[in-house]
């Protein structure tokens, strides 16, 4: 037990005071340095406890800043340096982004890629669908079919130039690495350049990294329940190194075996090994990680990175934001396949965005290709699947201030359903559209 009932966070709020935050983010730390031990987590916790009891006034509530000056102070003296280094980068990692988000409306970021936005927002403005307004126009005259058939086209035009991109590094390029962060429709993506690629006489290999997981029990988990499994230390990168570097050179390798009903991984389950000829096809959240494939060489590697890059603006003038439209993605899919409440995939979704933001999204400077999986239209469709939870967490999460980040980004979405024309049928959507992913009703064998 502990004195301290409550916490100052940074915007002033006053939230209960858990020590199993601490714990976390500890053994985070210690995680992304390699280690996996919960219970030194715990012991440095109640260290820090004390120290912050004997060293602040009898009725102080703590701030953020304090308890983490509290973890470095504790990390440095029980002699934990690497996992002290961890912390201070992350911790000072964050205060820059809060920093450029703060002068985001000064200097552009670079988590966009610029020269592939140009060309998106070129698309939209010719084809009237850059602003909400001219997009409900468009559906007012009767062109939904207009509208997908332009979309679809696009996408796949994008694929297709990936795939071209790949078949002039015929015979150099090994290992293919499709990324992009969660619901950036990687998994339609995947198998349409792998067609694509076969129509050329290009044979591919499939490796699925979700196999290399560590155990569940060996992740983060917060106060909720939660586990944050959207870290890349969450797979065992030695393990893929390992693994590809034998491959390319055509060894067999005993693929792991990864049990998601038991949370447990088992190794050596099934033999692989790769002619001479083929490409290993690889789709990942952390393809473009560094640390994933750090043993291969470079020209060895084809780097594929997408996103629903798209360019429409609200009426307030403000771009529809990427991440709101995977959030919605991720909740109908994860409600239809893995059988997922949608308010888990909104609570959960902080871990996800923290992850990308830290490790997926800044490497898309390195990919050799950028696709846009961008439909306008998913948007009617998502409204009228989703806007009543919206609308029902807005009232709910008013005023919690352990769940801002929900709260925000179900404000944000409610307002746009308030503004877009919903679609009630989704049949027309073509059955190999990367929408399918998500919505169901796929032409593609996604097993």
């Amino acid at each position: 037990m502990t004195r301290f009932k409550y916490i100052l966070k940074r915007s002033g709020a006053k939230v209960p005071f858990t020590p199993q935050r601490i714990t976390n983010a500890i053994y985070r730390a210690a995680v992304s340095v390699g280690g996996r031990n919960r219970e030194i987590a715990e012991q440095l916790t109640e260290q820090v406890i004390q120290y912050l009891e004997q060293n602040l006034p009898p009725k102080h509530i703590p701030s953020v800043e304090e308890v983490q000056d509290a973890v470095e102070k504790t990390l440095i003296e029980n002699g934990h340096a690497r996992v002290a280094k961890a912390y201070i980068l992350y911790r000072d990692e964050r205060a820059r982004m809060r920093r450029q988000r703060e002068q985001e409306t000064i200097r552009p970021s670079d988590n966009i890629p610029w020269s592939k936005i140009w060309q998106v927002l070129d698309w939209a403005a010719n084809h009237d669908l850059h602003t909400v307004q001219r997009y409900n126009q468009r559906l007012a005259k009767g062109e939904l079919q207009q509208i997908t058939s332009e979309s679809e086209i696009f996408y796949e035009e994008d694929i297709k130039l990936a795939a071209q991109a790949i078949c002039r590094r015929r015979g150099e390029v090994k290992i293919v690495l499709i990324s992009g962060p969660s619901s950036s429709g990687k998994t339609t993506t995947t198998i349409k350049v792998g067609q694509m690629l076969k129509q050329q006489g290009i044979s591919l290999v499939a490796l699925n990294v979700d196999h290399y997981f560590h155990d569940l029990e060996k992740h983060p988990r917060d106060e909720f329940g939660d586990f944050d499994f959207e870290t890349p230390q969450a797979l065992d990168l030695e393990m893929i190194n390992d693994h590809l570097e034998k491959l390319i050179h055509g060894k067999e390798v005993l693929i792991p075996f990864y049990d998601f009903r038991t949370g447990r991984r088992n190794d050596n389950h099934t033999p692989m090994r790769i002619g001479p000829d083929d490409i290993i096809l690889i789709d990942s959240l952390h393809g473009l990680y560094p640390a994933m494939t750090e043993k291969i060489n470079p020209e060895n590697k084809f780097k594929l990175y997408l996103e629903p890059l798209l360019q429409m603006k609200d009426e307030q003038g403000n771009y529809i934001r990427w991440t709101d439209i995977r959030l919605m993605r991720r909740m109908l899919r994860d409600h239809a396949y893995r059988a997922y409440d949608p308010e888990k995939t909104l609570t959960h979704w902080h871990y996800v965005r923290t992850s990308e933001m830290r490790n997926i999204i800044p490497n898309h400077a390195h990919a050799d290709f950028i696709v846009n999986s961008a439909m306008p239209y998913e948007l009617s469709i998502y409204k009228s699947k989703l806007r009543q939870y919206f609308t029902d967490w807005v009232a709910k999460f008013n005023h919690d201030p352990l769940r801002e980040d929900a709260y925000a980004r179900a404000v944000r979405i409610n307002a746009l359903f308030n503004e877009i024309t919903a679609l009630d049928d989704d049949s027309f959507v073509p059955g190999d559209s990367v929408i399918r992913e998500f919505i169901g009703g796929s032409s593609l064998n996604y097993h």
